[in-house]
């Protein structure tokens, strides 16, 4: 079961509680029980899915939204000088973010950004890089660091045609629960 709804730009959210773990296959065990699979030292070394990036025709109104829907907070903004959001950071527990809107300059509504996987190290950005070129997948900026969050990153487009970034966030958690929003 699971709850279905909208934000006020029109994405749609489903949250749900019961879910089929995986378990790996007898060939996919991994030798250390806290693992959920083996590790097979190739591609980028992606850790999880970290992150989603939204965009939205009016920030200012996910702001108010998402906090009171999710229980999030706001950790980093982008204020521009109409005095309106142009991105806005939520979290749900000690990451610095979970979800990113953006704003639409396009016009549209309920559109997509990018999802970010994580990585362990920098490193592994810079190898995803040398992949991503070997292998013809497009790089769309990259590798640098980004000042809002922190995290060192590369885009690319995947081969459907959506943007995905990889990144590495170091070891920024916050665990203050008076945490300053950080406007930029």
């Amino acid at each position: 079961r699971s709850y279905r709804f909208r934000d006020p730009d029109g994405h749609v959210f489903e949250l749900y509680f019961d879910t089929n773990k995986y378990v790996a296959p007898p060939a996919e065990r991994p030798a250390l029980k806290n693992q959920a699979q083996r590790n097979h030292n190739r591609g980028c070394a992606v850790r999880r899915i970290d992150h989603l990036n939204l965009l939205a025709s009016d920030v200012d109104a996910i702001k108010a939204f998402i906090p009171a829907a999710l229980g999030s907070r706001v950790t980093e903004q982008i204020m521009l000088n109409s005095g309106k959001l142009g991105g806005c950071w939520f979290t749900v527990n000690n990451k610095t973010y979970d979800i990113a809107f953006t704003k639409d300059l396009s016009g549209g509504t309920a559109r997509f950004h990018h999802v970010t996987y994580a990585v362990d190290q920098r490193e592994h950005i810079l190898e995803a890089a040398d992949w991503s070129l070997a292998n013809g997948i497009f790089i769309e900026t990259g590798p640098h660091k980004h000042a809002i969050q922190g995290t060192f990153f590369l885009y690319v487009w995947e081969p459907a045609g959506n943007r995905v970034e990889l990144a590495n966030s170091g070891a920024r958690l916050i665990l203050r629960p008076d945490w300053p929003v950080v406007t930029w």
